[in-house]
């Protein structure tokens, strides 16, 4: 998957929706509602920065599964998550609310994901270090 084009997009599109929010819609939402909106942007781009840093360790660990499904888990949490707020506050459905739960799971798993991935994968220098201090127990 290509997690750098779609941090970077979702990054771009994160500052878009922002400035739209700040300048376009303070005099159309209600305070409650722009809160919600503001709440889209802000998982939007963490998240967004999640993804690249998604896409670097995938460089480091091309086949780890774990960093696949983060990466998809974290699109699909923006998708979801912010995507329903976004609608939420513009077109006050509320019904899109139940949505955002689903969302937020999304997320949670990622970052779960990538948590394991750091639990079960050591640096290459505190692996190194380790070796190293056998083979001196050893020599």
């Amino acid at each position: 998957m290509p997690f750098l084009l779609l941090g970077a997009l979702s990054a771009l599109t994160g500052i878009g929706l922002g400035a739209f929010g700040a300048h376009s819609l303070k005099t159309l939402l209600n305070p409650e509602m722009l809160a919600v909106y503001q709440t889209g942007v802000t998982y939007q781009m963490w998240h967004a920065l999640g993804l690249v840093l998604t896409a670097l360790l995938c460089r480091h660990a091309p086949d780890s599964k774990l960093l696949h499904w983060a990466g998809r888990l974290m699109f699909a949490g923006i998708v979801l998550f912010s995507g329903s707020l976004y609608l939420l506050a513009l077109l006050n459905q509320k019904w899109l609310g139940m949505v955002t739960p689903i969302g937020g799971i999304s997320f949670l798993t990622a970052w779960l994901l990538i948590a394991i991935f750091a639990a079960i994968n050591k640096p290459a220098s505190q692996t190194t270090r380790q070796s190293t201090k056998q083979q001196n127990r050893y020599s």
